[in-house]
């Protein structure tokens, strides 16, 4: 039933984690949230990837839901080297990740997910019925940047 393996034909290599995780490469997730400015015809979205197996941000960006603020993003995290990206499917990351890189569907999208609900919670301005909005998209962007800056890259700005 069960084969037993020799001793002699089983191969074991031990690293440290950070180096199997270099190996790996780094994958990440990205999506992208709705809010607004002034008001819900004015949509303002806020792009971000974090890092599939602990959860940081890596990089965000602000702007509308087009494909040159994707690129923006991708910019950003060109000198991570991301070997594999999780996305939800919509187009714009079908069109600019590269096939092999890519894997579409919710069950790898829970962290950033849950992240999005962090900040909904947090930041009173991206629930999506409130009388607490931004008016303009300068204020808009520093608050949810400062947010950001302060409680996942731990900057005191």
């Amino acid at each position: 039933m069960l084969k037993h393996l020799h001793p002699a034909h089983v191969e074991v290599e031990i690293c440290r984690a950070e180096e199997l995780a270099q190996r790996r490469g780094l994958t990440s997730e990205l999506d992208e949230m709705w809010s607004y400015v002034g008001k819900k015809a004015e949509p303002r979205w806020l792009w971000h990837a974090i890092d599939h197996h602990s959860g940081t941000v890596l990089a965000y960006v602000f702007g509308r839901r087009k494909d040159e603020v994707l690129l923006q993003l991708k910019e950003l995290l060109a000198p991570f080297h991301i070997t594999r990206f999780y996305t939800d499917g919509w187009g714009a990351y079908e069109r600019h990740i590269d096939p092999e890189q890519h894997t579409i569907g919710k069950a790898h999208t829970q962290k950033i997910e849950s992240k999005h609900i962090n900040l909904r919670t947090r930041i009173k301005r991206l629930v999506r019925r409130t009388i607490c909005f931004s008016k303009t998209t300068t204020m808009h962007d520093l608050v949810i940047g400062l947010f950001i800056n302060r409680y996942e890259f731990g900057l005191l700005i």
